[in-house]
């Protein structure tokens, strides 16, 4: 048995992707990004395989033009005879989708094979926050495959249901026992690995709201945690850290910092939240009203956390498609159900009207003639209209765009106006929103919350979601 100091003999280590602080390499003039974590019993996972400083495949930052399954990985190892790193994400009713979605898109982009199995008797899911997604398969599929990661989403109801599914039970209690790894975000820690005795002489960290649930002598109030084969973080503010951390631990730290890099998640010192011009009140007498509209290929990071972050706020958000059925198969593979058809939405009149990325999703959102004429009939009306990543290309081509200051993603930043804004994750003008999208569309979506209710709301929503928020 290891000795209690052996157990909790911290090993640092430098996990690099972009996060907050910018550091200059002097010897390579490359900037990189780093934060140290400490690792408690056990070293750090590393890959199997060699890899180069540079993945075997050059990353551009335009996105794909079509819809990627899972089965499709962006980081391939230069050794195709390799198999790819095979992950399990499972998922019950209340799961928490932000969780969910962000791990497994990140994951497919660094090249895992990616595998979402739902512990209920159904495939479609309704996740914690209305969101409804359809797992691959069913968790029954998975209890004889061998996964170099099992990673468990929070929220609730959903961590109870994954702890009281014996199946994955199992299948996590084999992962630690045979010395694989696995991680748990949110409630998970707490709700689901707790009752299964798989925290044992692990630091161990999840929600606020369930640290006390947790063995005092074992909880750490840190955002990731990394001991032994056991990852841990806090909740849906901490997903994108927490999965790059994944990343990291299977593929190395050149990998998760050029995912990150594709992400945004590197600011500049100098780079603002946000940035508005031409000031004006958002205020409605009602409950809020939202349209997102979706499509195939629409990127489900920015569809989930825009939904997400806004219905915690009390706002009545629509999803709909613009395509044939309400089934959407996202640009990472992930398969979400909107709410209705674009054609019965319409019906309605709304208060934001907001265009997610993901450049196939772009091309059919721009195509569909009753978003176009929502749209004008937005801009006509004096009412709010938003857009993030590739999307605010839709509204250059109806001309919503003239004589306004916005961003987007960097590949078509310049072809959009002239009033192009750098250095802030989100802009503001009148009643126009946009962000560049990906890992700042938490701050697209605060900044719709804080112009709807006030500052206070907001940072009293990204305290739930333990997304760092400024006070004032």
């Amino acid at each position: 048995m290891d000795s209690l100091s052996s157990i909790l003999s911290p090993t640092t280590v430098t996990f690099r992707f972009p996060k907050l602080t910018l550091m200059a390499n002097s010897a390579t003039g490359v900037s990189s990004f780093s934060f140290a974590f400490t690792i408690y019993g056990g070293e750090r996972r590393t890959a199997t395989t060699k890899r180069s400083a540079k993945p075997s495949k050059t990353l551009s930052p335009k996105e794909p033009s079509t819809p990627i399954p899972s089965s499709l990985t962006t980081f391939a190892d230069s050794n195709t005879s390799l198999p790819p790193k095979k992950v399990l994400v499972p998922i019950g009713f209340g799961t928490e989708e932000m969780e969910a979605v962000i791990m497994v898109d990140v994951l497919r982009r660094a090249g895992a094979d990616v595998t979402v199995a739902s512990v209920e008797q159904q495939l479609e899911v309704e996740a914690a926050g209305g969101t409804k997604l359809v797992a691959d398969t069913y968790i029954s599929a998975c209890s004889d495959q061998i996964f170099d990661l099992v990673a468990l989403p929070g929220g609730m109801p959903g961590s109870a249901r994954l702890r009281d599914c014996e199946l994955l039970q199992k299948i996590t209690s084999n992962q630690a026992e045979e010395k694989r790894l696995y991680g748990a975000i949110c409630a998970a820690p707490a709700v689901t690995l707790l009752p299964w005795g798989l925290h044992r002489k692990k630091r161990i960290t999840c929600h606020p709201a369930f640290m006390d649930k947790l063995p005092t002598f074992w909880a750490v109030k840190s955002n990731i945690q990394v001991s032994g084969g056991l990852i841990t973080s806090r909740g849906p503010g901490t997903t994108f850290e927490f999965s790059l951390c994944l990343v990291e631990q299977l593929f190395g730290e050149s990998v998760a910092r050029e995912v990150g890099e594709l992400l945004f998640l590197c600011g500049a010192d100098d780079e603002s939240r946000k940035q508005e011009f031409n000031k004006v009140e958002w205020s409605v007498d009602h409950n809020p009203h939202v349209l997102l509209p979706i499509a195939n290929g629409s990127e489900e990071i920015e569809v989930v956390t825009i939904a997400d972050i806004l219905r915690r706020a009390k706002v009545n958000v629509v999803v709909a498609s613009v395509e044939k059925s309400v089934k959407i198969l996202a640009s990472r593979g992930t398969k979400i159900i909107a709410d209705k058809l674009i054609r019965d939405a319409a019906e309605s009149i709304y208060d934001i009207i907001i265009l997610p990325g993901g450049n196939a999703g772009v091309e059919k959102l721009s195509k569909s003639r009753i978003l176009k004429k929502l749209l004008k009939e937005q801009e006509l009306a004096g009412r709010i209209y938003g857009a993030l990543c590739s999307s605010p290309e839709i509204l250059h081509r109806q001309g919503l765009l003239k004589d306004k200051k916005a961003t987007a993603h960097p590949s078509i930043l310049s072809t959009l106006t002239n009033e192009v804004v750098n250095g802030a994750r989100v802009v503001i003008d009148g009643k126009l929103i946009t962000s560049r999208g990906l890992a700042t569309v938490t701050d697209f979506a605060l900044a719709i919350v804080s112009k709807l209710f006030g500052h206070a709301r907001a940072r009293s929503v990204a305290e739930g979601i333990v997304y760092e928020y400024p006070r004032s």
